[in-house]
């Protein structure tokens, strides 16, 4: 693969603990939830990041899809839901449901969002990704 861009972020202190982007931009405390047995309270997580990023990304990819096949279409909202569980083998694992409004949009442009977004390619075979397509306009709200 050619790098056509690259960063890189330094975490101190795990789930509890500091997250720096090398620019500054990203200046974050994380905290474990509350239901992974972490303090009471509404913090950030490495879930709350992935879901973000993935969201954003994936929304650009569907994005590029329309423009590339010339389709009209309304604004695009991607929510993205990210389950951290127990696997069989002890470990832990992801789960992904992607929501994508797409208004006047059918199911294959998102499917075909999905073969080329970076944070799928990056997940494909090792975490669950469930599209869920609506066009109405309360999806993530």
């Amino acid at each position: 693969m050619e790098a056509l861009y690259s960063t890189k972020a330094t975490a101190t202190g795990g789930r509890n603990g500091h997250v720096k982007s090398e620019t500054g931009v990203l200046d974050i405390e994380v905290r474990t939830p509350e239901s992974l047995g972490g303090a009471k309270g509404d913090f950030l997580n490495p879930e709350i990041l992935f879901a973000g990023g993935y969201a954003a990304c994936f929304d650009n990819a569907l994005l590029m899809i329309i423009r590339t096949q010339k389709v009209k279409a309304g604004t695009t909202t991607t929510t993205a839901h990210v389950s951290m569980g127990k696997l069989d083998n002890g470990g832990y694992g992801l789960a992904v449901t992607l929501e994508v409004n797409v208004p006047g949009v059918a199911q294959q442009l998102v499917e075909a969002a999905h073969e080329v977004c970076p944070y799928s390619n990056a997940i494909r075979g090792n975490v669950n990704v469930e599209l869920v397509v609506t066009t109405n306009a309360t999806v993530g709200a």
